[in-house]
């Protein structure tokens, strides 16, 4: 029996559909491009040069609760489920942070989101590696400073997986009566970009290779 042309044009439309989402979900993006920073968009209250592109690198010098978004060529970028890569290097008592879930605001720590911390000699004990007040790396970061690692988040439905330079550190599936920590009630899987943050005054850290994969 052959097929009704109403039939036969749902089918390919479909059919275009899922091929769209499959490539859609499969891109790869290269968040920074090493020699700029566009596509970032940084809170008000970040003193000048707080966050610059130097030699490849994005470097982070001092701030105070500040953070650089990841907002894309549009203003609109947002991620569900992905595979995000960077290169990282802490320098002595530098205090940031990568991000995710989260949403441009212009000043104070972000209100969404999860944040994967980096420290190896600042003050704070939740150190590199960790998923901050859900998942703790605890006194012992994953990697040192002065060195360069490879800061690896994946997140896939409900389940957030961390890695440093190989190793995991976190594996986390947010369950179904999940209660956020306190004061942190943004602290949820939902989507929303990343951001890069800037502790205080005494922050040196620099990213270079900062590329996520959108997964489905």
């Amino acid at each position: 029996m052959s097929s009704s042309p109403l039939r036969t044009t749902l089918l390919a439309t479909a059919a275009l559909f899922l091929s769209s989402y499959a490539a859609f979900a499969g891109e790869t993006i290269q968040l920074f491009d090493g020699k700029s920073l566009a596509g970032w968009k940084a809170t008000t209250t970040a003193p000048e040069g707080t966050f610059k592109a130097v030699d490849g690198m994005l470097q982070i010098r001092g701030g105070k609760a500040d953070h650089l978004f990841y907002v894309g060529a549009d203003g609109k970028a947002t991620f569900t489920n992905f595979d995000f890569k960077a290169k990282v290097k802490t320098y002595e008592k530098a205090n940031s942070g990568i991000y995710f879930h989260t949403q441009y605001q212009e000043k104070s720590w972000p209100k969404l989101g999860f944040e994967c911390q980096v420290n190896a000699t600042h003050t704070d004990k939740k150190k590199t590696g960790g998923l901050y007040a859900v998942r703790d790396v605890m006194d012992i970061p994953a990697a040192p400073d002065n060195v360069w690692f490879e800061y690896h988040i994946r997140v896939e439905g409900k389940r957030i997986q961390i890695w440093i330079d190989g190793k995991q550190t976190v594996d986390f599936t947010q369950p179904e009566d999940w209660v956020p920590p306190k004061g942190m009630d943004g602290r949820r899987i939902g989507s929303g970009t990343f951001a890069l943050q800037a502790h205080d005054p005494g922050c040196k850290v620099d990213y270079k290779d900062i590329v996520v994969e959108r997964l489905p």
